[in-house]
């Protein structure tokens, strides 16, 4: 194996202090070590003899993310120590940076520049953040041909056999004999049948998380069809329920002592015969009648079925995470990148919030807004799944999901994108993993 090239992250003091050597050629070819820039210094015999990064001030996650594909496919190493946390960052950008989703391609992925582990980086939490990620994109970019309720299903299934856990699906008719009605009304008009994943692993004693995801394989919008442009990306309806798998791949292959529970309504919101109608009422698993406004606001509505079986079981978990695909108010008001977060308690929320900062994997806030669930109230049922205002389409759609939660069980609501609509140091364009590494962290912190 030949001698890895070395690597230095510099700014303009680093330059001129510690690369004398090189500056002559930095300034040949115009690097100034600004962020996200980088130059190769030539060796011997057309060789590079190391590669100068511009350094930001902080170095994050992202500092190195662009690099596995932008420079020689050779390897590299850090020239210079780092504490083990910032080590850790720079390995786990450089790899999320080197994902290619190939699958449908007849030509492989041109080989990428390998970073040697830097020295007291944690190799555990890489490859197994890694692993996740890889899961997410991975679903969550499939065509919505190939990625159903039943292959979400055996993707369920897979991580589940790596990891010991236990996995019971409830499909079809049998949602509405054991009481899912929302998630059978929703998905029962696709070929595929609606179900439920249940997941569970780790000690009975241990501490309980559960997690829901979001498993709208495809969206149509049902007979509220909605436009092409609309319904393009619609595969990626189903990035609540990759999140979370990959949360639990993460939870899993690091061994967190929890006892962890994910649920997955996994259905097609699909227009037949037997679709639901504009202004049907369902009942849902907790007894209160649903009105639906509008067949393209399903998502709250299988979640609203999932979050209800999350609280009420005994014992009563510690933690309740939901992540979806749920509104495009959230994308408005945060673009596609900054995934809104709601809580019912501020201690959770600040603690998430902080916990996503720390890992490089930001959420904001927003409020359950009280005075506006007046908006979702119903004239001929208990409630409606949307709001009778144009406005705040977010928060009363996080309010509809707090109407299946209890207030003495901490809650959290992520409203993700889960598609990069660009491409990023790290992140490149397609399905993400969004609030995954946060709520990880939070988890880790709080309970693990």
């Amino acid at each position: 194996m030949s001698t890895p090239i070395p690597l230095y992250l510099v700014d303009q003091t680093d330059l001129a202090k510690d690369h004398v050597d090189s500056q002559t050629w930095a300034q040949a070819t115009g690097f100034k070590a600004a962020p996200n820039t980088v130059c190769l210094v030539p060796g011997a015999e057309g060789t590079v003899a190391k590669v100068l990064v511009g350094k930001p001030n902080p170095v994050d996650t992202w500092t190195l993310g662009y690099l596995a594909k932008t420079l020689p496919a050779q390897t590299y190493a850090l020239a210079d120590d780092w504490p083990a946390e910032t080590a850790t960052k720079l390995w786990l950008g450089w790899r999320l940076g080197s994902y290619s989703f190939n699958q449908y391609k007849r030509q492989a992925s041109p080989p990428v520049a390998e970073l040697v582990p830097p020295a007291g980086a944690d190799a555990a939490y890489v490859e197994t953040t890694v692993a996740a990620t890889t899961l997410v994109r991975d679903l969550v970019t499939t065509p919505a041909g190939d990625m159903g309720p039943e292959q979400l299903e055996a993707a369920a299934q897979a991580l589940c056999d790596r990891h010991a856990a236990n996995l019971t699906v409830i499909a079809g008719d049998d949602l509405l004999a054991q009481n899912y009605p929302l998630i059978h009304a929703v998905g029962r008009a696709y070929t595929q049948a609606p179900r439920l994943l249940d997941l569970v692993w780790g000690h009975p004693d241990a501490p309980r998380v559960t997690l829901v995801g979001k498993g709208i394989c495809f969206d149509t919008g049902g007979l509220d069809i909605k436009p092409a442009a609309g319904m393009k990306l619609m595969k990626k309806d189903m990035g609540g329920a990759a999140n979370v798998l990959g949360l639990a791949e993460m939870i899993m292959g690091l061994q967190l002592p929890v006892r962890l529970r994910v649920l997955v309504p996994a259905v097609e919101n699909s227009i037949a015969s037997n679709a639901i109608h504009p202004l049907d009422v369902v009942p849902s698993r907790r007894g209160l009648t649903v009105e639906v406004g509008n067949t393209d606001a399903e998502g709250r509505l299988v979640l609203a079925d999932a979050l209800w079986e999350a609280v009420c079981e005994e014992p009563t978990p510690q933690l309740v995470v939901d992540f979806a695909t749920l509104t495009g108010a959230a994308r408005i008001a945060l673009g596609t990148e900054l995934p809104a977060c709601f809580s019912n308690q501020p201690t959770v929320a600040n603690a998430l919030l902080a916990s996503g900062l720390a890992v490089d994997d930001p959420l904001w806030q927003l409020p359950l807004h009280q005075p506006y669930r007046a908006m979702i109230e119903s004239s001929v049922a208990d409630l409606s799944n949307i709001s009778n205002s144009a406005y705040g389409g977010s928060i009363t759609a996080a309010l509809f999901l707090q109407e299946f939660t209890r207030p003495d069980i901490p809650w959290v609501h992520i409203d993700l994108m889960a598609w990069n609509l660009r491409t990023l140091p790290g992140r490149p364009e397609g399905g993400e993993a969004m609030g995954m590494r946060a709520v990880f962290e939070l988890i880790r912190q709080t309970l693990g």
